[in-house]
């Protein structure tokens, strides 16, 4: 049995070692910037100008340092808004199809009284190799499209008139990116100068840009650089262990009083009781009575659903008598599986959702409050419980939406279709899975991290690759399972064996046997028992689904109509419904939330249509049908009450359960 337990823990670190001469230095923790009595934030967001760098003269903006001046003196700009991508937002097909290096900057301010205060620049993420330059000094680096990175800006900064930044951004994919990918320039006489095709092996658009929120921040000298959180339940009482790492100043790599900095930590419940406290380095906080933190639908009231606790810690340096104060939410639960089950606080959970991307119309990648809400009041709608991050970290605040709501996530590194298994490869990997473990950890929502979906499991050399990628991160965090999402026969995978959680996508009907929807029920059946016989394994279904236009409809029904994907489903869920009675099927994530947009092609009519909800939103035939099956399904599981609309329209049900008006 794999078991996964939460204790707050905190040890104190200090960080030795001379800056760059560039005068940045990146930080070992990736805490997300808050206000509180020793920070403050300032948000770099808004309409920054830019311009991509020509096809034929790819290096033009690093020749001519476009970074030592402000980007309109170097010819035409374009205003880009921050977050977003830039792709859609104008109406210029060279920058929707742009491949190379694209130049956003911005003039900006800061107090006077920073001067007195260590500063960070720290971008959410921005896709996919990033450059980035403070008054034309270079101050960080950083390859990865879907992670936040930083730096700490030690020179340079102008206190009584405005700074500049700004930010080389390269969407270019490789072989050893992830994901992974390849641009070939075509030099035969039909083609225009600059002419090139892509080779990407998966179904999304590369959206590029400033993704996710810019911010400017400051901490005292001595500072909070990182928090490890984990949690343990018995009986009645929660424990919350903590580790903490302060980074003090260091003046001529010598450090001035490695005691004169102390720890102090409490515990918050949601009215803002003290609830326990510690002092030190390292220590666990228990709490009587703990609220746990539950799915939704794991609880009848959604009030008690998704309870977060607010650690308070304070380090403080009684040299300079600084301190600094940083605020993080705490849920206490706890993780296990075991041959046939996963459970969360020793109940068993059982994932009903999606896969999903971040894909919004004009926006592509960028993050938007609005587009959050809204599909997360959607994903509650229709009584789903969990997502996978398909395929790449999401942003923070997204992340900070599901440990509020209850949303259980499954966490994905970009690694898609991964394939070739180099050296090279492997490095990025491990390094994306770093960042995205030291990115998430703490987040009580995140119960399972997926290393890849639909790799070349079935090349011999992807056994070490894997055994290497799932041993790394064992070693990152023993506290979660790891799953990999893949695509080939049980008799040809080499990943299986290393997995703690099994997960398939299977396009019975689609991609196979088109049109046949007398093949699901046997077909999904077979293969998932052959996979759990084979291994043991819980499994999960990751992705099944069928293209589909709104508004199309046919009887009998046809591909791409609303009856098609409709009745499709339904025969999925006469072998879902086998499985976890005689099996150790574990969940069911369709394929897709939503429409999302692709690379043009002859099979995509402006992208992938597999969602319940169009692009816009709005509900399809199927997204009704798996609004039914869900809540059903938390009903029969975990008595949550069935909103009154669909027990309207259920021929039969047992009218004393309680319901809820509306989701």
């Amino acid at each position: 049995m794999g078991t996964a337990t939460a204790i707050v823990t905190v040890v104190l670190i200090f960080a030795l070692g001379k800056s760059p001469d560039t005068g940045a230095q990146e930080s070992g923790g990736i805490l997300y910037p808050q206000d509180s009595e020793s920070r403050e934030v300032k948000s770099l967001d808004g309409i920054w100008n830019f311009r991509v760098a020509p096809r034929h003269q790819p290096e033009l903006g690093f020749q001519q340092a476009w970074y030592s001046q402000p980007l309109k003196q170097t010819g035409e700009t374009d205003l880009m808004p921050v977050p977003s991508s830039y792709n859609d937002v104008t109406q210029k097909k060279v920058y929707r199809d742009h491949i190379g290096w694209a130049w956003y900057d911005r003039a900006f301010r800061i107090p006077q009284q920073w001067q007195d205060r260590r500063v960070f620049v720290r971008f959410g993420a921005a896709n996919y190799h990033s450059i980035v330059y403070v008054n034309g000094q270079k101050v960080v680096e950083h390859a990865g499209g879907a992670l936040p990175f930083l730096a700490e800006l030690k020179t340079g900064l102008k206190y009584t008139e405005e700074n500049r930044i700004t930010v080389a951004i390269n969407n270019t994919l490789t072989r050893e990116t992830l994901p992974q990918g390849s641009v070939v320039w075509q030099t035969s006489a039909r083609f225009p100068d600059g002419y090139f095709t892509l080779n990407y092996d998966f179904d999304f658009f590369n959206y590029a840009g400033i993704h996710r929120s810019v911010f400017l921040y400051t901490t005292p000298k001595t500072y909070i650089d990182d928090i490890d959180v984990t949690s343990r339940v018995v009986g009645t009482t929660g424990y919350v262990s903590y580790a903490i790492r302060a980074v003090e100043e260091v003046i001529n790599s010598v450090r001035s009083n490695p005691q004169a900095v102390g720890v102090t930590v409490e515990l918050h419940d949601q009215e803002g009781n003290v609830v326990g406290n510690a002092v030190g380095s390292s220590g666990e906080i228990a709490v009587s009575n703990a609220k746990l933190w539950w799915p939704f639908t794991m609880v009848e009231n959604d009030k008690d659903a998704a309870y977060l606790y607010t650690l308070v810690v304070t380090s403080f340096d009684t040299g300079s008598n600084e301190r600094d104060v940083y605020r993080l939410k705490v849920g206490i639960r706890t993780i296990s599986w075991t041959e046939k089950q996963f459970l969360i606080n020793d109940k068993p959970f059982y994932f009903r959702g999606f896969g999903r991307h971040e894909d919004f119309d004009i926006r592509g990648k960028g993050i938007d409050n609005v587009m959050l809400v809204k599909d997360h009041n959607l994903i509650k709608w229709v009584g789903a419980n969990s997502y996978r991050t398909s395929h790449y970290p999401y942003a923070e605040e997204i992340m900070d939406l599901t440990d509020r709501l209850g949303i259980v996530i499954i966490d994905e590194v970009p690694a898609v279709s991964t394939d070739g298994f180099s050296a090279g490869l492997l490095v990025n990997h491990k390094q994306q899975l770093k960042e995205l473990i030291q990115r998430d950890k703490n987040r009580a929502s995140v119960v399972m991290w997926s290393v890849s979906n639909e790799p070349r499991s079935d090349y011999a050399e992807s056994e070490a690759y894997f055994k290497d990628v799932i041993e790394w991160t064992r070693s990152l965090d023993n506290t979660r399972p790891v799953t990999c999402v893949v695509a080939v026969d049980f008799s040809r995978d080499t990943t299986a064996q290393f997995v703690d959680i099994l997960a398939i996508n299977r396009y019975f009907s689609w991609y196979s046997d088109t049109g046949h929807t007398e093949v699901i029920q046997e077909s999904i059946t077979l293969d998932v028992e052959n996979w759990v016989r084979t291994h043991k394994k819980p499994i999960i279904v990751a992705e099944y689904g069928a293209d589909t236009i709104a508004g199309f409809h046919q009887s009998p029904d046809f591909v791409f109509t609303e009856e098609y994907q409709t009745n499709f489903m339904k025969e999925h869920f006469k072998a879902f419904d086998y499985l976890r009675a005689n099996s150790s099927l574990i969940g069911e994530h369709i394929w897709n939330f939503a429409d999302f947009m692709t690379a043009q092609g002859i099979t995509r009519i402006l992208g992938n249509r597999k969602g319940i909800f169009t692009r816009e939103r709005q509900p399809k035939s199927s997204a009704h049908l798996l609004r039914y099956r869900f809540h059903l399904l938390a009903a029969e599981s975990d008595n949550y009450p069935i909103p009154q609309d669909l027990i309207e329209n259920i021929p039969v049900y047992k009218t004393d359960k309680v319901v809820h008006d509306e989701h």
